[in-house]
């Protein structure tokens, strides 16, 4: 399940991805555009920021703004850097695989088998999708001149 963590992340990238080229937003901005806690996307821009999906500037005439263009960035790894490995279960991660305690046979489980079919059609889908495909889906007032032209 995506985490408030991730579907903040997903929402401030997504902000991000419509400003000019060459422009970036502050925090409020995009805290304010989201109706995201401050503190809290803070601490995500800093994580996506860490991870190289964002460039930060400080002072006047700064702000965040993508790393990279919106069509070299998936999706898959702006929730990976939120939230961790996609697996639904431990025990059927790729990147952070944890043995179950009550399983006796691994090889047979059908829990995990089940649960490393859904991590794998997740990991297909998330990992084919740019942030600007996911852009082109988004509604209007989603984009920054969206929230700017309403109220």
């Amino acid at each position: 399940m995506l985490t408030n963590k991730g579907k903040y992340g997903l929402k401030a990238m997504l902000f991000l991805a419509q400003l000019e080229p060459g422009t970036s937003a502050m925090g409020q901005e995009i805290a304010t555009a989201n109706n995201i806690p401050k503190k809290f996307l803070d601490a995500i821009l800093l994580e996506l920021r860490n991870a190289g999906l964002l460039r930060s500037k400080k002072g006047p005439g700064g702000g965040y703004a993508l790393s990279r263009s919106a069509a070299e960035i998936n999706i898959g790894h702006i929730i990976r850097t939120l939230d961790g490995p996609l697996a639904p279960i431990s025990c059927a991660s790729k990147s952070a695989y944890v043995p179950c305690q009550d399983c006796e046979d691994l090889e047979t489980c059908a829990v995990r088998r089940t649960m490393s079919r859904v991590r794998d059609a997740m990991s297909d889908i998330l990992d084919r999708m740019t942030l600007a495909e996911m852009v082109a889906t988004a509604c209007p007032s989603a984009s920054p001149a969206g929230a700017l032209t309403e109220g």
